[in-house]
């Protein structure tokens, strides 16, 4: 049987492929998952995806499955029992950041009916599909990630650079960069 051809930045571990097949460039359109990604992506500046992928599980039990409500509320007390836990990377700007975010974030809840609705106006309510051929054209940012990268600093978000947008963006599935000679370019 012949082997799928896949993105090559997802080659080299089980876990990769796995989200690269099953879950980057999917539309998201829940609330919760949305709160998931802004957390991962947060929690990735400066590392790789594969230390996040492999620290998913930690991320989801010390953060409350990525319920924003529920992390609002997180005290002083419990931001420290998770900064002892080995499962997350124990930044405490980036698990800081991760309460004051959920913050903010009920409150685009509350403004635009759901955080979805707020994302999705940055690229016109439906994906952007791009046709890359190689690696080397996918950009590290656009003027969308730009856009959505200022307005969320503005709200006074914290961890959510243009870079760090453009992920979750890929990843939400906001744009298609999957490459054109990937099995999923045509399914996303």
């Amino acid at each position: 049987m012949k082997e799928k051809k896949r993105c090559p930045w997802c080659l080299g571990f089980a876990e990769y492929i796995q989200y690269h097949d099953e879950e980057w460039g999917v539309p998201v359109h829940e609330d919760q998952k949305h709160f998931e990604f802004l957390v991962l992506e947060g929690a990735q500046a400066g590392l790789s995806w594969a230390t996040i992928l492999k620290k998913r599980e930690g991320y989801r039990k010390n953060f409350a499955n990525f319920d924003p409500k529920l992390v609002a509320r997180f005290t002083a007390a419990r931001i420290e029992r998770i900064l002892r836990d080995p499962s997350i990377v124990r930044n405490r700007l980036k698990v800081v950041s991760c309460v004051e975010n959920a913050k903010l974030f009920i409150e685009i809840q509350k403004e635009f009916g759901s955080f979805d609705a707020y994302i999705w106006g940055f690229v016109g309510g439906k994906p952007l599909k791009n046709k890359r051929q190689t690696m080397s054209e996918v950009p590290a940012t656009t003027r969308e990630s730009d856009a959505l990268s200022q307005d969320l600093k503005k709200r006074g978000f914290k961890f959510t650079g243009s870079t760090v947008m453009y992920a979750h963006m890929q990843a939400c599935g906001l744009v298609n960069d999957h490459l054109v000679s990937c099995f999923r370019y045509k399914q996303v």
